[in-house]
């Protein structure tokens, strides 16, 4: 036995590795589908880098003319006339700034245009009008600003469908590529909104100024070059930089993986495969910010902050709804995202996420995960434990030193997660594998005891005592009827045959199990069980017959097998018949044998009734027998039918006996009832001596009899009675039948 239990040992380690590779398999797995949650706890984790490190590089080459609270209340309600947007432009201009970026669409022409005012305002003379209508329009004025400006970039917005709306064409700007196709990897949008014509032709150029947030609503990543319309658009920051370094191509790297560069103004800048750039971000800070009330005014200090700047014009104010989350920040102006880009390229402190990150974070995993998965089975648990802490500690900093020393943004999360799921599944494993070791051994007593009460004396050791309990039980024998005849055909394969009886007590054991029985004791071909020790059942008697009906639909199921299939010797398999007895009475339970060796099992006279009753079922042709206390107990649940008064082998006193057909489903049918009435009858005159009326009963009885496996009972009958007519019994006769036979 020790032996074996090595054996099993040695077994059970290699299946918690198999295990843990399969899991570990699992994890890689669900890293390249990369489902929202894996994506998120990622985005969370990156987020937590950033909190630790932000930007604090002081180079501030962007300012905003930010269109704040301050500007609405003294210039009125968004939109102002594109008129005071033109003074905004030109008083920028004049303060000597690089460029200038438009984070607002002009998408429709401004209706305070003089042409539009004389439609609509009352009370005017023709003159008036007339002279209205010839001045330029405020979309007009607006693009001389622009043509006065010279580096003016306006913005345009991608958009997820067609417009139903009037376009004008839209071109990008010159494209160059190294290596593949970069647009199949591009984020794509099907139309643009853009600004009304007039201004598109006065800017020096167009930009995207579509910031897309992560699956949580966070941004974190700006596309650097967007399709829509069929064609490559760069976004605000790299189209400014492109004017000022003098409207050089755009040129875009690719590699296997995607698009991993892209080249503005002699400066490479590194994206992801959808040629999006991680911005390195700082908080939100007003030294960036100039109000557009104070350039509008002149502002001498508010001019001289924007000269030699790159000039983004955008808006703070909550009520224009262009406020993005940040990980630093849940409330940035989006312009602010668009000058802490350009600030970040500028200062080459962007975050840098090659394509080949993702390969590094797997092999990384993997790497964790074999080692845990070859270490769990070898090593004690604390020192499993800890060697893990460090090689995650060991990850942690080491995604912490490269963000931090080269702005190298590695994901410390799925190796973690991996190496965590991993060690906890295989301790898991190994609980469970101890559990099954455990209960291997209480298995291998269980050859000695009943598992029932193997249970009960790991729970209360005290029970390990001689002595027993008296109560009332049911008790269960089967044998299988002409168990010689079938030995015969199988005597030189013995092996043969011990495989054909367990077939068959495999199946009887399991229904006894099932309805609760506990098995006490296999004796060759017969099996002996009780109910309502060592647990209470009230019902044992009823969970017995249902056991005892379910031996035999098990033996006719093999049965079924068996009509295929041949004996050992060539001849057919012959069908197996068992007999089924059954008593209820009041036994002694409990640990019977020496201080040597014991055994918890039952005694008494009701043990031994039930035995005898076994036997006599192939006197009577019925497959089921049992006593009276068993009948009443299961009262009208069960379809059951008085067999006989016997008195079995080694007992003076009869027993009233009796046979179950079926459950409540046949005792409510009619025929069932019919038969059991016969049947009653029949008893009534064989034991008045009426042998006539007993053989009228008899041939009424045998319309049902065969649906219901009673012919052979019927025939037994018929067959007393033709021998009392021959050589009557007594007068004094009482019916009862003597057993001369086990």
């Amino acid at each position: 036995m020790l032996g074996k239990i090595f054996r099993a040992l040695f077994k059970r380690s290699q299946l918690v590795r198999l295990v843990g590779l399969v899991l570990l398999g699992a994890m890689l797995a669900l890293r390249i589908w990369d489902p929202v949650p894996v994506e998120v706890l990622r985005l969370k984790g990156f987020d937590l880098l950033q909190r630790l490190a932000p930007n604090d590089n002081p180079n501030r080459p962007v300012m905003i003319v930010d269109i704040d609270e301050a500007a609405l209340a003294r210039h009125g309600q968004w939109p102002w006339p594109r008129t005071v947007v033109a003074a905004l432009i030109d008083r920028i201009a004049g303060a000597g700034a690089a460029a200038i970026g438009i984070d607002i669409i002009f998408a429709e022409e401004d209706r305070t245009s003089p042409k539009n005012f004389a439609s609509f305002a009352r009370g005017l003379d023709p003159e008036t009008v007339a002279r209205l209508e010839v001045l330029p329009s405020n979309d007009e004025v607006l693009a001389d600003a622009f043509r006065r400006a010279r580096m003016v970039v306006v913005g345009q917005s991608g958009y997820h469908r067609d417009l139903d709306r009037a376009t004008v064409e839209v071109k990008g700007p010159p494209l160059a590529t190294i290596g593949s196709d970069p647009r199949p990897y591009m984020l794509k949008y099907r139309d643009l909104l853009h600004n009304v014509p007039v201004l598109q032709e006065a800017a020096a150029s167009k930009a995207v100024l579509t910031v897309n947030p992560d699956v949580d609503g966070i941004t974190r990543r700006v596309p650097l070059a967007v399709m829509a319309r069929g064609e490559v658009f760069p976004t605000l920051s790299v189209e400014l930089l492109r004017v000022v370094g003098g409207s050089r191509p755009l040129l875009i790297r690719t590699d296997e993986a995607g698009i991993s560069s892209v080249g503005v103004s002699g400066i490479n800048i590194p994206t992801d495969a959808n040629g999006r750039l991680w911005v390195r971000f700082s908080k939100s800070d007003p030294a960036r910010y100039v109000s557009a009330a104070d350039v509008l005014a002149g502002d001498a200090q508010a001019l001289a902050r924007l000269g030699k700047r790159v000039v983004l014009i955008g808006t703070s104010a909550l009520g224009l709804y262009d406020i993005k989350a940040t990980p630093l920040d849940p409330v940035m102006p989006g312009v602010e995202i668009h000058a802490q880009l350009i600030e970040n390229i500028f200062t080459r402190e962007h975050i840098f996420r090659p394509n080949y990150t993702l390969a590094a974070e797997l092999l990384a995993a993997l790497l964790v995960g074999l080692f845990i998965i070859v270490a769990v089975p070898l090593m004690p648990a604390v020192v499993t434990l800890l060697s893990g802490t460090a090689i995650n500690c060991a990850i942690l900093f080491g995604t912490y030193y490269f963000f931090t020393t080269d702005s190298l943004l590695l994901d410390a999360t799925f190796p973690l997660i991996t190496s965590v799921v991993v060690f906890a599944s295989l301790v898991f494993f190994n609980y469970i594998q101890e559990e099954s070791r455990r209960r291997e051994i209480r298995s291998a007593f269980s050859q000695y005891l009943s598992p029932d009460v193997v249970e009960q004396l790991a729970r209360d050791p005290s029970k390990l005592i001689l002595g027993g309990e008296t109560k009332e039980m049911t008790i269960l024998f089967s044998d299988v009827r002409g168990f010689t005849s079938i030995s015969e055909a199988y005597k030189a394969y013995p092996q043969e045959l011990t495989h054909l009886i367990n077939r068959l007590l495999t199946p009887l054991s399991r229904v006894v199990v099932d309805n609760g029985g506990t098995i006490d004791k296999y004796m060759g071909d017969n099996i002996m069980a009780f109910w309502n020790a060592p647990l209470e059942h009230a019902d044992h008697a009823k969970m017995a017959l249902s056991a005892a009906l379910g031996m035999i639909d098990a033996q006719n199921a093999l049965n079924e097998q068996l009509k295929t299939e041949t004996a050992p010797d060539g001849s057919p398999a012959k069908p197996l018949a068992i007999g089924v007895g059954l008593n209820t009475g009041v036994n002694v339970v409990g640990n019977m044998g020496s201080d040597l060796r014991f055994d918890y099992t039952v005694l008494g006279d009701n043990v031994n009734l039930a035995s005898r009753l076994e036997g006599q079922t192939k006197g009577y042709g019925v497959a089921i027998l049992f006593g009276a206390r068993t009948a009443e107990l299961a009262g009208d649940d069960f379809a059951i039918i008085e067999v006989d008064l016997v008195a079995v082998k080694g007992k003076a006193e009869p027993e009233r006996v009796f046979t179950v057909v079926g459950k409540k489903d046949v005792t409510d049918d009619a025929e069932f009832q019919s038969l059991r009435e016969d049947c009653a009858a029949m008893l009534a005159h064989y034991r008045k001596q009426d042998w006539s009326g007993a053989e009228k009963a008899i041939k009424s009885a045998r319309k049902h009899a065969g649906r219901f496996g009673v012919s052979d009972l019927l025939d037994i009958y018929a067959t007393r009675i033709a021998v009392f007519r021959e050589a009557p019994p007594p007068k004094n006769w009482d019916g009862v039948f003597v057993a001369t036979s086990k």
